[in-house]
């Protein structure tokens, strides 16, 4: 399944499949003004890289695999860990330094991405 970011126009597909198939690091399926979701999938082993969007929460939720999320208020204190797995939701308030390690992770995510 492929799917394209039209941009803010109405979108509608089966976000588990286009998840579970999608094979690059980061792939954006849909943009508007306040949301984007990004597909993404991590390889075993890897990260995201540790980040914080000071402006805007962020959700997360795994497709398949399990991982590691990692948050914290300063980028050397990241105070929360947990181990998640498919069908776990992450929620990172706005301003929050997190990162996510992969030990076989495929995510979707939201709100728009700098890096996408």
């Amino acid at each position: 399944m492929t799917t394209k970011d039209i941009g803010p126009e109405p979108q509608s597909f089966d976000l588990e499949k286009a998840t579970l198939e999608n094979t690059n690091y980061r792939a954006v399926a849909w943009t508007g003004k306040y949301l984007q979701l990004t597909l993404m999938s991590i390889p075993v082993g890897e990260d995201i890289g540790l980040e914080a969007h000071p402006e805007t929460d962020q959700f997360l939720r795994l497709n398949a695999g399990r991982g590691r999320v990692q948050m914290g208020r300063t980028e050397d204190r990241l105070d929360f860990e947990r181990e998640v797995e498919d069908g776990w939701a992450i929620f990172v308030p706005a301003g929050t330094w997190h990162n996510v390690t992969s030990w076989s992770v495929q995510t979707a995510q939201q709100p728009p991405d700098e890096h996408a």
